[in-house]
């Protein structure tokens, strides 16, 4: 990118349409609001795994050499204000930094971007967003050389032969569908390889984490679940209830994911995951992608959420589950994530979903160390190799566990 080094606070609202990759053939200002965005490459991270050459070595060669999968984040740029955020989530046109992600060491991305937020109604999944927003993206990845849309195993590891980055289109709550079961095979036609079935509100499939009372997976949610797996599309109970999370990986003929969360035991919000439900993921051969967001994995050792506390919930997770059932969904973005959060907290219900009770914890502006989708795997591969974690461990995390999952539901 050709712009200054520059804090997103300071960006100059007189940048021109050029300075943003995304989107070459719409005009800025002109086909779309224009909303001054953050600087990908600002970095508030002081964060190093404190490496020695030897290490440094061994963990470029890591990353360098191994597919190396994120199983949750949202690879886009956030407003440089936050108070343009209303306007930028209801404007269809959202832009991805991909020069900072061909850096980022990552093979592929499920890019769960699309229906948190739609652009006619406040409340978000409906369907008619959702289509939108996957078919301008989709428009947007075949306009750039070093991104590829990913429908199969080997589509992510020709993306690894060639150097590209490859783009697994998902959606965080399979709300939209309505009632409608044929709109999953619409989804599937149209690339999407990845759903959750329930975000934090309950919908026609289950229940969903903010809801004090789970009544479980549905009878269209059981549907829906067989259909899934029919067509091989990788489920994912992330924001499902505990209830509806046992029941689907129950249901489910093939393994289930959750992408990005992290252990109830280590940090005690409904965000977290109970150990029943992460020990019933394992034994049906799943995977828990650690999550990293603010605010979201903190723990009782590490109240400053930064990548320790993350790895709080790696470790403990990979004692009860077994390391070939732990990855990583940091659920990171490029700007004021924190600031996001409390922007869109209405709309989504985040404070329910992330209140530890009477725990006290520090709140922090981003997570140290894992502050957007550019350094988390660097910093997470510096971490492992400090730590003492052999080649094959780190290789299973980064992400071959996540292909062993999608060699099985996406055949």
């Amino acid at each position: 990118m050709s712009k200054p080094e520059r804090s997103p606070s300071t960006a100059s609202p007189a940048a021109a349409p050029a300075d943003y990759e995304a989107f070459p053939y719409v005009r800025r200002g002109v086909d779309f609001p224009s909303v001054e965005l953050s600087d990908p490459r600002h970095r508030r991270s002081r964060f190093t795994p404190g490496l020695n050459a030897e290490q440094t070595a061994r963990a470029e060669r890591l990353l360098a050499e191994n597919v190396v999968i994120s199983f949750h984040d949202h690879p886009q740029l956030l407003p440089a204000d936050m108070a343009d955020a209303p306007t930028y989530l209801r404007t269809p046109q959202v832009f991805t930094a991909f020069t900072e992600l061909r850096k980022s060491g990552m093979t592929a991305v499920f890019d769960n971007w699309f229906g948190v937020l739609g652009t006619t109604s406040k409340s978000g999944w409906k369907w008619d967003d959702l289509i939108t927003a996957l078919g301008l993206r989709l428009a947007d990845l075949a306009h750039q050389d070093s991104a590829v849309v990913a429908r199969t195993v080997q589509d992510v590891l020709d993306a690894k032969r060639d150097g590209h980055v490859a783009f697994v289109m998902g959606t965080e709550s399979a709300g939209p569908i309505e009632n409608e079961l044929d709109r999953i095979d619409v989804l599937y036609g149209l690339g999407v390889r990845q759903m959750g079935l329930v975000y934090s509100d309950s919908n026609t499939l289950g229940g969903g984490q903010k809801e004090q009372r789970d009544g479980g997976l549905t009878v269209f949610g059981r549907r829906a679940v067989e259909r899934m797996n029919a067509l091989g599309v990788l489920i994912d109970v992330s924001h499902a209830g505990d209830r509806t999370s046992l029941d689907a990986i129950e249901a489910s003929s093939k393994s289930v994911a959750i992408t990005h969360a992290g252990a109830r035991s280590v940090w005690p919000t409904p965000r977290m995951k109970t150990d029943e439900v992460l020990k019933a993921c394992a034994e049906r051969g799943g995977v828990l992608g650690i999550e990293a967001a603010p605010h979201t994995t903190v723990s009782y050792d590490h109240r400053v959420h930064t990548i320790d506390a993350v790895m709080d919930h790696f470790t403990y997770a990979v004692e009860l589950m077994g390391i070939e059932h732990v990855a990583f969904g940091p659920d990171s973005l490029y700007g004021d994530h924190a600031g996001f959060h409390q922007a869109i907290s209405g709309g989504l219900g985040l404070s329910g979903m992330l209140d530890p009770g009477d725990v006290a914890y520090e709140r922090v502006t981003h997570v140290d160390g894992m502050e957007n989708p550019s350094e988390n795997f660097r910093n997470i591969t510096g971490w492992l190799v400090k730590h003492g974690y052999s080649d094959g461990e780190i290789q299973a995390v980064l992400g071959g566990n996540i292909l062993r999952v999608l060699n099985e539901v996406w055949r």
